[in-house]
């Protein structure tokens, strides 16, 4: 019995050791993005679910200051300008006009990227990987809630920048998503209209307005 009660307080002990340095982790990671003015990403989206037989792969770029962002991808542009959000697709002539709604449970919006894992998930320090001759350290956040659709997440920590290069997000219904940054700027000079919705310049197009 005392052998046993050992072995579950060292394992306790190792638990808990692991998930301070991956907090730890974190917590610097997220110091860093902090004490930028704005941040613009190239990334790589990819999108799984081999059970139903689904792979998705595009590309993308997003530009974010504070919680504005905005975002192209699929060829639809995503612009949030704080307060609104404006979907902009080019291909069906039509822009969606939403208010703010990036408080959505599993909704890992631009501006939550690079922050969402501050709140609402246990941590714990996974494998480090060598991947183009960069460490990537993995830390394994797993939702404290057990009604989230997301069973686990791996965030690829840089070693060296303390930048995110990837996350990959497992769903409880078998999706997996992959996010990998290909080149990470930051404090770029931005025209002062980035996050700006101009009207006149859709004028022709259908505007849906969700609220």
């Amino acid at each position: 019995m005392k052998k046993i009660f050992s072995i579950l307080l060292l394992t306790i002990s190792i638990s808990a050791f692991a998930q301070n340095k991956g907090k730890a982790l974190l917590q610097e990671v997220s110091a860093k993005v902090k004490s930028y003015d704005n941040i613009a990403i190239d990334f790589k989206y990819i999108l799984e679910n081999t059970s139903e037989n689904i792979k998705q792969e595009t590309r993308g770029d997003v530009v974010m200051q504070g919680e504005k962002y905005r975002l192209n991808i699929l060829g639809i542009t995503r612009l949030f300008d704080g307060k609104t959000t404006y979907s902009i697709s080019p291909e069906d002539e039509e822009v969606t006009i939403s208010s703010d709604n990036t408080d959505e449970e599993d909704n890992i919006t631009p501006s939550k990227m690079l922050s969402f894992y501050e709140d609402g998930y246990t941590y714990a320090m996974d494998i480090e990987q060598n991947i183009k001759g960069r460490k990537v350290q993995y830390v394994k956040l797993t939702p404290i809630d057990s009604n989230s659709e997301i069973k686990h997440i791996l965030l690829g920590i840089d070693k060296q920048t303390k930048h995110i290069y990837n996350l990959i997000q497992i769903g409880k219904n078998g999706t997996k998503t992959t996010l990998t940054v290909n080149s990470f700027k930051t404090n770029e000079p931005l025209s002062k209209s980035l996050f700006t919705f101009d009207a006149n310049k859709y004028k022709e197009y259908y505007i849906n307005k969700l609220d």
